[in-house]
């Protein structure tokens, strides 16, 4: 590579790695003469790179925001996290598993071929949980808009689909009228969209899905923001989703409403890896102790149930209700099944 071509590079990659330099310290750098820094920088804006002057005792440069996306310049690692993330991109649920698969064939036809070998053998396949109802895709222009409503603090205006339950009337089904909010935060919870916000017309926080949000335009004055509940957006969505409406101060870390101890025979190594959030300690090669929250007490009942093993109900009492509240309904639906078929001789 001609000289000249690789100093340019390596300008490039400088005005990259900080948003101002000085021209002292980029001809130092560079071991070359300001006036070769004044010209290597005009050579870079006629190939399209935003350059701007800076005045003062140590003026200099910075690489700018333009108007069309130039040629980039990585390092290897930046290259090498760059690939990667847009492999798991895929798996975001955002819409855009397409055009990240189009990014990553073009980043990876200009890496050298060291590094297109590292990114070859890393493969990501997205494994889903399993659901009754598969996670519902988002159009990326809808997560943009409110993104930026976020962003700039704006009202925002939305049609919120709702969810009708089985057996719902026309009646029911009436189209509802605009959302009004204060948008606070754009969140993922469980392979789904979140919109964080404070809803005008009920005076009160809400979680609303992002792929039942079809925004109106234009948005609506700027706002104040409000201070969140708990003042933590993870514990908050995590309450909301475990029953606690983020009111409650002395559970302002989203824990379940819920929380039941129990010993199982069965040995931890059995219980933990479906336990998610729970607490398993062993008490011997067949036997542990499990702490497990839940959004009811009969909700936590029917989650220890699920284990194929004796159970001891350390406490609270409720769930221990719960549990003969269960037993009474399970020997009801026993009772009204039919009768299995005899055994085939």
């Amino acid at each position: 590579m001609p000289k000249a071509s690789a100093r340019l590079l390596s300008l490039l990659s400088l005005l990259q790695a900080r948003r101002d330099w000085p021209g002292a310290l980029l001809a130092e750098r560079l071991d070359i003469s300001p006036r070769t820094v004044r010209r290597d920088v005009d050579r870079l804006r006629e190939l399209g790179y935003p350059i701007v002057a800076f005045k003062g005792p140590d003026g200099g440069y910075r690489l700018d925001a333009g108007s069309e996306l130039p040629p980039l310049l990585f390092d290897d690692e930046q290259a090498v996290v760059l690939a990667v993330a847009l492999q798991i991109a895929t798996t975001s649920g955002a819409g855009i598993e397409e055009a990240a698969v189009r990014a990553l064939n073009t980043v990876r036809q200009v890496m050298p071929a060291r590094l297109r070998h590292r990114i070859d053998t890393f493969q990501v396949t997205a494994v889903e949980r399993p659901a009754i109802r598969p996670n519902p895709q988002v159009d990326s222009g809808v997560l943009t808009t409110l993104s930026a409503a976020v962003h700039a603090r704006e009202v925002l205006r939305f049609d919120y689909a709702p969810a009708f339950p089985p057996g719902a009337t026309d009646d029911d089904r009436a189209e509802p009228p605009p959302r009004r909010v204060q948008p606070h935060h754009l969140v993922t919870w469980g392979g789904r969209w979140y919109l964080v916000a404070w809803d005008l017309d009920r005076e009160d926080w809400r979680t609303f899905r992002a792929d039942r949000i079809t925004p109106r335009t234009p948005t609506g004055p700027r706002f104040t923001p409000r201070e969140l509940p708990g003042g933590n957006v993870a514990a908050f969505v995590a309450g909301r989703f475990r029953g606690s409406d983020g009111s409650d101060s002395s559970n302002s870390s989203g824990d379940w409403p819920c929380r039941g101890e129990v010993i199982l025979d069965l040995p931890a190594a059995a219980v933990s890896p479906y336990t998610r959030d729970g607490v398993v300690e062993e008490l011997g090669p067949d036997r542990c102790r499990l702490v497990l929250g839940s959004w009811s007490w009969p909700g936590l009942a029917a989650a220890i149930g699920r284990f194929d093993a004796d159970i001891e109900v350390v406490g609270p009492a409720e769930l221990k209700d719960a549990f003969a509240h269960l037993a009474r309904r399970y020997a009801d639906a026993a009772a009204d099944a039919p009768a299995p078929p005899p055994p085939s001789p």
